[in-house]
């Protein structure tokens, strides 16, 4: 199995911490943040881990088995830095993970077990988090909303990445991490064949799953196995070097 981590911006939001470095190295507990994912990945079986990289693409040689590189990191988004590993997207399943996020070999093994062409991993308990790195949680989350589970139990996504207007519309959240087959990643082309370049440059991963599924793609949706964080701030950082497990 194989798995991509998408690391090609810089993050602003981080201020002074990426002015030598890619979000993506920022270190939590003094352990960067793709360092964690590259032991969680193996630990789940990944064997190969590519890199889609762009600002500052030298620093992530050491952890690359493969790199990918976004020459337009600074103005296109991240389903335009996932295009340019579209080789290993049609030869078969990758785990596709954002770069500011931690998780655990639970999440990567739970999301491994999908059966649909596209997966992802959400957290039912989002709200703790949120309330925690936000004075108000609806600031920063996106309207996640689930199909009644099917009848061998599975969760398939109904709509995601609107702005919520109460938290009634979130069912969860999305923690940053999908699970992309060929079939999938066919669909994903087909869609953005049809659409003009500069609406494929802005397009973020939210906005993608929810064309997907106005198209008619099944999304799987797989609720958290284990603890998981997103750091997309100097606030968040510091959130979690308090807050989270000592496992993390």
């Amino acid at each position: 199995m194989r798995a991509l981590i998408l690391a090609a911006g810089r993050g602003s939001r981080m201020r002074h911490l990426t002015d030598d470095r890619p979000k993506g190295l920022t270190p939590l507990r003094g352990v960067p943040l793709v360092a964690r994912q590259r032991a969680a990945l193996a630990a789940a079986g990944v064997r190969e881990i590519g890199i889609v990289t762009g600002y500052r693409a030298e620093a992530f040689a050491p952890y690359a088995d493969a790199a990918f590189h976004n020459p337009r990191w600074a103005e296109t988004q991240m389903v335009a830095s996932l295009a340019r590993a579209a080789e290993w997207l049609r030869a078969g399943p990758v785990i596709v993970s954002y770069s500011d996020i931690f998780y655990g070999a639970e999440a990567v093994r739970a999301l491994a077990g999908a059966v649909g062409g596209v997966a992802i991993t959400y957290d039912p308990d989002w709200e703790a988090q949120w309330r925690g790195r936000f004075d108000d949680p609806l600031d920063d989350a996106e309207t996640f909303r689930l199909k009644p589970p099917s009848g061998d139990g599975r969760r398939w996504l109904a709509g995601i990445g609107r702005r919520p207007r109460s938290i009634d519309e979130i069912e969860g959240q999305y923690m940053g991490l999908v699970r992309i087959t060929p079939e999938g990643w066919a669909a994903i082309e087909a869609l953005r064949a049809g659409m003009p370049p500069e609406a494929r440059d802005a397009q973020s991963m939210t906005e993608l799953l929810d064309a997907l599924i106005a198209r008619g793609t099944g999304i799987e949706a797989i609720a958290t196995q284990g603890p998981w964080g997103e750091i997309d701030s100097v606030e968040d950082l510091a959130f979690f070097e308090g807050s989270a497990p000592q496992g993390i």
